[in-house]
């Protein structure tokens, strides 16, 4: 391995699939504060609205 490759910067994931902007809702609750989320009510599993989802990152993230 040399320096360029050690060095070199990964490409960017490509974004995730887009919630369709025409939905309307109704949307899932976040299964913490039960606040609507950005995920339409079929959507499967622990759905986390944007704020509860950060929180959740830092607390993993921190639980070493």
């Amino acid at each position: 391995m040399d320096d360029d490759t050690y060095c070199a910067t990964a490409e960017p994931a490509a974004p995730g699939p887009a919630v369709p902007a025409d939905t309307g809702g109704p949307y899932a609750e976040c299964v913490l504060c039960r606040k609507p989320t950005e995920y339409p009510e079929s959507t499967k599993g622990a759905t986390l609205c944007p704020v509860c989802a950060w929180q959740e990152a830092g607390r993993t993230a921190c639980s070493g």
